[in-house]
């Protein structure tokens, strides 16, 4: 089998997709290394068998950041022995499509989403002009890759005419708790990156009419912000952050949960076009949740009614429903009862067959 590198600039101990990419490709014969940051320090966590290697950088965001780790991706990678290499997202393009040209060695990539179109490139106009002028040349030049789901893959199909397969965020089948939680126990979670675009301004002020607790697991870009509109709502008892946790500790937390929140904005198509992560997480943990009444969602509620979609930017629509989760029983059991089915279908088990019949037509 061949040796695949896999590069990303976030960080490798809570990247769930990636994790799950390596894992599978690692148990299936290749050699495989995940190139990234360690950003949390002093973290401990469960060393996998594929390689991981870390990318020390002075600089942590902005302009700099993005020099700094192309340069220094661009210095591993020219050393590398003979390998694929996967730029995941357009961030890392640079750098993968300059040592694959220098090595000559086969390229490919992993879109996890629309790059340009995040909520904060899309507001910065000179940020997203030159962001945009970056993705109009490399991804042409990337015509061998996947994405999260079919409304992205079309989308890089109608602006640069590649045609990308479709490899979905779906999480490992885990086993449920036997015991669920009393009617006292109740709270709701919201699980992922804490980053612009994701609602906190609204789901925030909604909570004040939803009698239960919201804790929030992660951090990102947005936690400042977040902590300070909790404290000017003075929800400090009704919202909680909570430092993240590894996502093997995580999928025990969930279960717990009574609802899980997906909310996102209209604010660039990146957000439209979204599936993300932790929507199916809620769905292999069990528990019913609201999301944004956005096509990818609707598809899958469409055949799996596993929740309430909801006017993302209304606090009151976002109250509405967790308060109809909450009171109405009979609703609730049967959010419940089509996650249990959804999960039996929407599990990396039934998706891991397309990635690794991706990588077996590179090697052909």
């Amino acid at each position: 089998m061949a040796a695949v590198i896999l590069c990303v600039t976030n960080d490798l101990f809570y990247d769930r997709r990636m994790q799950k990419i390596c894992g599978t490709l690692q148990a299936a014969g290749y050699e495989v290394t995940l190139v990234g940051r360690k950003k949390s320090l002093g973290m401990q966590d469960m060393q996998p068998a594929y390689q991981r290697h870390w990318l020390p950088c002075f600089f942590k965001r902005g302009v700099f950041f993005y020099l700094e780790y192309q340069i220094r991706l661009s210095l591993y990678l020219l050393r590398v022995q003979k390998s694929i290499l996967c730029a995941n997202d357009l961030d890392t393009m640079p750098a993968v499509y300059l040592a694959s040209i220098l090595r000559k060695l086969p390229r490919v990539t992993d879109a996890h989403e629309l790059f340009t179109e995040q909520k904060e490139v899309v507001v910065r106009p000179l940020v997203h002009k030159i962001w945009l002028l970056a993705e109009r040349w490399l991804v042409p030049r990337f015509p061998l890759g996947y994405t999260v789901n079919e409304q992205l893959a079309n989308e890089f199909y109608q602006r640069y005419g590649v045609q990308y397969g479709v490899i979905r965020n779906v999480p490992i089948t885990v086993a449920l708790p036997s015991s669920q939680p009393t009617q006292a126990e109740k709270w709701i979670i919201y699980q992922g990156a804490v980053n612009e675009g994701r609602c906190f301004e609204q789901l925030i002020p909604a909570m004040r009419a939803v009698p239960v607790q919201l804790k929030i697991y992660g951090s990102g870009n947005y936690l400042f912000q977040v902590q300070q509109i909790i404290q000017a709502e003075k929800m400090e008892d009704r919202v909680v952050c909570i430092p993240p946790v590894l996502p093997e500790q995580l999928i025990h937390i969930t279960p717990g949960a009574t609802i899980g929140i997906t909310l996102f904005e209209k604010k660039g198509l990146n957000q439209y076009w979204s599936l993300a992560n932790r929507f199916f997480d809620y769905i292999m943990a069990g528990i019913p949740q609201i999301c944004s009444d956005f096509p990818a969602y609707q598809a899958i509620m469409d055949r799996y009614p596993v929740g309430l979609l909801v006017n993302p930017t209304d606090p009151k629509s976002i109250a509405d429903a967790l308060n109809k989760l909450l009171s109405d029983d009979v609703l609730y059991e049967k959010c419940k009862h089509a996650c249990l089915e959804a999960r039996n279908e929407l599990n990396w088990e039934n998706e891991r067959d397309r990635l690794l019949a991706f990588y077996a037509k590179i090697q052909s």
